[in-house]
């Protein structure tokens, strides 16, 4: 699964190709409102044209011919267009600026659905740092597209034509003279959005990365903290803000150039304006109104034409946005692959790996023909070195990856067949890292059956003794856990997972490294709760200490991808071979007389039995 960051440059019309659908798709339900915009652009646009096309009257028949009465009419006609034109603009910003802030609140929300949806290849593939800037940021354009913006920019087209034709009117020489100019301007400002465009799609790919690396630093700190590497953190961030602050300085560059531009262009044409309109007025063919009226027009023209380029940039971005956007929903959710057909009912819970082999990346396999049989009711333990399979073949088991060859079977069906949504609800997953949501106690347990009622969250919470300690707090169940947790201790974070998966009443229960974080204590006293909920469950254990799994039904030793040792404890033991190497090895790490009760489990062992942090090839 590859990343979903641009692999190549595109052109303006590439991008519009291929977000034209999704184009039409948004604008479809909303062509009355847009249409509603447009007429709404239209009167507001020529009710502001009726000021400066008044001055004519105010100055050659008002003022120099004495039409007083004139004046109280002219009042009137701009009091009431200056009305109508702030009441329109009014309307717009609550029907089409509103539509629009609701429109990017859909398309993040369905963003966000559908990437909750993809595989875990595709977020393995990918920062979750950029994921989110994904759906908070490159959405935002749309305001431009269906927002005031699409219709400011016809509103902008519509008033310079407007003034075109009164300026071409009122003097065709001055205005073919200034129009010659303003070509030029446009060429110049066409070439430096050229050079600008690029830069500013560069811009969102640059922020999704910082804001990623920044993601992971501050999610870490612990880690960033513990080895005393802020220095280094501050050294990558700094390269990243670098990075865009090199971007940024690149755009204003241009945007300098395009500011020079304007500068000299109302200057040149002001020049041109001033000269053949003074000639015109002494030679009688232009009166003093006709003059200040141009001079107005003049600027209905330059202005427009400028803001339509300018929006015409928001709308490139806003397109460039959305294809960044369509990449992500190009993306298939795991449950629309149409070998999904297969719903399944009860699930017994038999569970067969039938000459499985694995590829992460469609190169280096992780597992080689793995094949074993699972019932009802059976334990399966998996033990090994690091990097042997184990993560991976459970990995297999939650249907997060498909075999590369082979099949894995749930009750003699092909779980690649599958629809995930039928099969995920009858699965429990206790996982080494126990992670939890910033909510309370009561809330990260109800996670696995929100509709459990009370009764049946005590329940599993004292199974797993969640009680010993959610008891002691002043908030007891109530009590926010932090950010993934971080308020409490490891193994509270843990018994919490197990309380999760008891309220799952799963069929299928996986426990990976379900006890890592709790002191033999802890762990005696969850054995009991972790024994109730394996009773009439398929189970799949991995497990660092090796006594946890003596009474495990089958034990699968693995190593480099393979099985090479099967069977119970006992036969295994007997057998004197890589099981037995580990458990001796172990128990001997625990008869230790100088460490403390426990402590020896924890120690890490170049082939212990499964480390305390998996890889994702473990």
């Amino acid at each position: 699964m590859s990343p979903v960051p641009e692999k190549k440059k595109k052109d303006t019309k590439e991008q519009f190709r291929n977000v034209a659908p999704l184009l039409w798709e948004l604008v479809r339900p909303r062509r009355a409102l847009l249409l509603v915009g447009l007429v709404l652009i239209v009167i507001n646009r020529v009710a502001g044209l009726v000021l400066p096309y008044s001055s004519r009257f105010v100055i050659d028949q008002v003022v120099h011919q004495h039409h007083l009465a004139l004046l109280r009419t002219i009042v009137l006609a701009v009091l009431c267009a200056t009305a109508i034109q702030a009441g329109t603009s009014y309307a717009l910003t609550q029907l089409l600026s509103k539509a629009a802030q609701r429109l990017i609140s859909e398309m993040r929300m369905r963003v966000q659905s559908h990437i909750g949806r993809l595989s875990v290849q595709f977020h393995d593939a990918n920062k979750t740092g950029a994921l989110v800037s994904r759906i908070m940021s490159d959405v935002e354009g749309v305001r431009n597209l269906l927002g005031t913006g699409l219709v400011e920019f016809f509103g902008g087209v519509l008033t310079a034509i407007i003034a075109l034709v009164v300026l071409l009117k009122t003097s065709a020489v001055m205005t073919s003279i200034a129009f010659g100019f303003l070509v030029v301007f446009g060429f110049v400002l066409s070439r430096a959005f050229r050079t600008i465009r690029p830069i500013m799609r560069e811009r969102g790919k640059i922020n999704a990365e910082v804001t990623g690396r920044l993601a992971e630093s501050l999610g870490g700190v612990r880690v960033v903290k513990g080895y005393h590497a802020e220095a280094r953190e501050e050294s990558v961030f700094s390269k990243g803000v670098k990075r865009l602050l090199d971007n940024v300085i690149s755009t204003l560059t241009a945007t300098s150039v395009m500011s020079f531009s304007a500068a000299v262009l109302l200057g040149v044409v002001g020049s041109i304006v001033l000269y053949f309109g003074t000639r015109e007025m002494i030679a009688g063919t232009m009166t003093e109104g006709d003059f200040v009226r141009y001079i107005l027009f003049l600027g209905f023209l330059v202005a427009p034409v400028i803001q339509v380029v300018a929006i015409g940039t928001q709308l490139t971005e806003a397109i460039a946005g959305l294809d960044r956007t369509m990449e992500i929903l190009r993306e298939r959710p795991e449950d629309e692959d149409p070998r999904r057909t297969a719903t399944l009912g009860e699930i017994k819970g038999t569970v067969e790996f039938e000459g499985v082999h694995f590829s992460y990346d469609g190169k280096t396999e992780v597992l080689h023909d793995v094949s074993f049989r699972s019932e009802r009711g059976m334990v399966t333990a998996l033990v090994g070195s690091s990097g042997s399979g184990k993560s991976t073949t459970i990995g297999l088991i939650s249907a997060f990856y498909v075999p590369t060859s082979g099949r894995v079977l749930v009750d003699g069906i092909d779980l690649s067949t599958v629809r995930l949504d039928s099969y995920r609800i009858k699965l429990g997953v206790v996982l080494q890292e126990s992670f939890l949501f910033d909510g309370t106690i009561r809330e990260n347990v109800s996670f696995s059956r929100p509709q459990a009622t009370e009764e049946e969250i005590m329940s599993a919470c004292h199974i797993a003794r969640v009680d010993e300690f959610a008891e002691k707090f002043e908030e007891k169940y109530d009590t926010i856990v932090g950010e993934r947790g971080v308020k409490l201790s490891g193994g509270q974070r843990q018994r919490i997972s197990i309380a999760r998966a008891i309220l799952a009443q799963p069929s299928i229960l996986i426990l990976d490294e379900a006890t890592s974080s709790l002191d033999s204590e802890s762990e005696a006293l969850i054995q009991h709760g972790l024994s109730y909920l394996m009773q009439g469950r398929t189970t799949f254990v991995i497990a660092h200490r090796l006594s946890t799994i003596r009474r495990a039904d089958q034990i699968l030793v693995m190593e480099h991808g393979e099985i090479v040792e099967r069977g119970t404890h006992e036969q295994l033991y007997a057998l004197r071979g890589r099981y037995y190497e580990l458990y001796t090895k172990q128990h001997g790490l625990e008869s230790n007389l100088f460490l403390a009760p426990g402590e020896g489990d924890t120690i890490p062992d170049p082939i212990d039995a499964g480390p305390a942090v998996s890889s994702r090839n473990n």
